[in-house]
C-alpha cells in the first residue's frame, strides 16, 4: 500500500511538472527513479497514464481523469499525516519556498537563520526562479512575489521591507568618460546593462518623479537573465562598461564603497515590498504554519 501511494504521488508530480526531469528537480530525486515508479504503476493498473515524447509528457485520457481525482485525495492524505505534527514539541517536516533571486538575496537572509534556529526539525528548501508559478503544481508550499505578480486567489502577507526603490548607477570611470544623464531619456544615449525575464520579456526601466512616470527602452552591450546573471551585470557596471538599474538594496554595497555612483536619484521609482503567498487551505502544513507565524511575529 505504501509503495502504491508513493507511485501515485510520482504520477501526480510528473503530470503537473510536464516531464520527468522537471519533476525530479522539484522532488530532489533522479529522473530514472520517477520513470521506474511510473512503469511500475502503469503495469499494476494495466493502462497507460502518460503520453511520453522527447519534448513533453502529458496525461492520457485515463491519466487526466485519475489526476483530477488524485490531486485532492493526496492533499487530504498529506493534511491527515500533518495532524501528527500538532503533538510534537516543535513542528517537523519539509517546507519548500519558490522565490525570485531578489528575495533570496535581500529578504530571506534576515529571516531564514533565526527561523531554522527556532525550528531545527524543519527542512527548508528554497527554489529560486523568476517566473510566476503555481506553487502547488511546482511542488512548493508557498512563494514570495511582488504585488503586481500575485494571483487574486492566494493569501498574501507582507515579508521583508515594505518600501523599496529601483536604483540607477554607474562607475565613476564610466561617468567621467560618457557624462552624467540628467533625465531618464538621456539613457537612450548611454550603454545600459539590461535584464531579461525567464519568459523572454525584457525588464523595463521605469522612473518616477512628482507623479510623472517615464519608461525608457534602453540599449546596451550586455543582457543577463534576471536571477543568476545579475551579479555579472553588477560587476560589469563596476568595471565601467555601462549603467545599471537594479534594486537599491542590491547595489548598496557598491554605492557605499563608491564603486558605483547614483545617477537620476530623484527619479528612482518606489514600489511596495514583497509578499509571502500561499494557496488558501483549511489546514496549513505545520512547517508552513510555523513559517507564516514566524514572519508575522517579526513584523510586530
Amino acid at each position: 500500500m505504501t509503495e502504491q501511494l508513493g507511485d501515485l504521488a510520482v504520477f501526480v508530480a510528473v503530470a503537473r511538472a510536464g516531464g520527468f526531469r522537471e519533476a525530479a528537480r522539484l522532488q530532489s530525486v533522479s529522473a530514472s527513479s520517477l520513470s521506474a515508479a511510473m512503469r511500475r504503476l502503469e503495469t499494476r493498473l494495466g493502462v497507460r497514464l502518460l503520453h511520453r515524447s522527447t519534448r513533453s509528457v502529458v496525461p492520457t485520457e485515463a491519466g487526466a481523469r485519475l489526476l483530477d481525482r488524485l490531486g485532492p485525495a493526496l492533499g487530504e492524505v498529506e493534511a491527515a499525516l500533518d495532524v501528527v505534527n500538532g503533538f510534537r514539541d516543535k513542528p517537523a517536516g519539509t517546507l519548500r519556498l519558490n522565490v525570485p533571486a531578489s528575495a533570496s538575496r535581500l529578504v530571506l537572509p534576515a529571516i531564514v537563520p533565526p527561523f531554522l534556529a527556532a525550528y531545527p526539525e524543519i527542512l527548508l528548501e528554497v527554489v529560486v526562479e523568476e517566473s510566476f508559478v503555481d506553487v502547488l503544481a511546482a511542488g512548493c508550499d508557498a512563494g514570495i512575489r511582488y504585488e503586481e505578480r500575485l494571483e487574486q486567489d492566494v493569501i498574501a502577507i507582507p515579508i521583508g521591507p515594505r518600501r523599496q526603490r529601483m536604483a540607477t548607477a554607474a562607475s565613476p570611470a564610466y561617468l567621467a568618460a560618457h557624462g552624467r544623464p540628467m533625465h531618464p531619456r538621456d539613457l537612450l544615449q548611454h550603454a545600459c546593462l539590461r535584464g531579461r525575464f525567464a519568459s523572454g520579456a525584457m525588464a523595463g526601466w521605469e522612473f518616477e518623479r512628482e507623479g510623472e512616470v517615464v519608461t525608457v527602452d534602453v540599449d546596451g552591450p550586455l543582457i543577463v537573465r534576471l536571477g543568476g546573471g545579475v551579479e555579472l551585470a553588477v560587476d560589469t557596471a563596476v568595471a565601467g562598461i555601462g549603467v545599471i538599474h537594479l534594486f537599491e538594496e542590491w547595489l548598496q554595497p557598491q554605492l557605499t564603497s563608491g564603486a558605483l555612483v547614483p545617477v537620476l536619484e530623484d527619479w528612482w521609482q518606489p514600489f511596495t515590498g514583497p509578499f509571502l503567498y500561499y494557496q488558501g487551505r483549511e489546514r496549513l502544513p505545520a512547517p508552513l504554519r510555523a513559517f507564516v507565524d514566524f514572519v508575522q511575529s517579526r513584523r510586530g
